[in-house]
């Protein structure tokens, strides 16, 4: 630092960190996976039974384009929609063929909500709802531990509530006048 530091000051803000990175629950890919197991039984069973030679090919494609749209398609849908939460905001990528990002940040305000049917409680995931007063809410459907990640969000939006009252408390107290407050001079 090359200057002196003034008494009463807020502390800088600490570098973004990432808290944790979230997925869907694994157990969405349990059908891909059974059908590949399927398709590949059935295949190797009936690929030296068949009379003719082009048959046997026929069947190949065929669990090839059932394997592609029913176990792999699914696969790379589950890869990449992921959640990261940072100690500033929420960052929602997705998105097979078309990326989306969308960010939320937590100093903006927002109200969590936890929706669970009887699977998810099962297995223990559930839908984060974060509903941030605008058009639809952001849902961070069937995350494991939800509950978790819930009182994460919340902790981390009165953390950075509470930064950011007091940085505005400094700048107003800084500025006896008023004039800096609203940008005069």
């Amino acid at each position: 630092m090359t200057g002196p530091m003034q008494s009463g000051a807020p502390a800088e803000p600490p570098p973004e960190r990432v808290v944790a990175r979230v997925r869907r629950h694994a157990r969405v890919l349990t059908v891909p996976v059974l059908v590949l197991l399927a398709v590949c039984a059935a295949t190797g069973f009936a690929v030296g039974n068949l009379p003719e030679t082009w048959m046997e090919f026929a069947l190949v494609g065929l669990g090839a384009l059932v394997v592609l749209v029913f176990t792999v398609l699914p696969y790379l849908s589950w890869l990449t929609r992921r959640y990261t939460i940072t100690t500033r905001r929420l960052i929602l990528r997705g998105g097979l063929f078309v990326a989306v990002r969308q960010e939320l940040l937590h100093s903006r305000g927002y109200d969590v909500t936890v929706r669970r049917n009887w699977l998810q409680s099962v297995f223990g995931s559930g839908d984060v709802r974060i509903n941030t007063g605008h058009d639809k809410p952001v849902v961070l459907v069937d995350v494991p531990n939800p509950n978790l990640v819930q009182r994460v969000l919340h902790d981390l939006q009165e953390q950075t509530n509470t930064l950011v009252a007091e940085r505005r408390r400094f700048e107003q107290s800084a500025a006896p006048d008023g004039a800096a407050a609203w940008g005069g001079r």
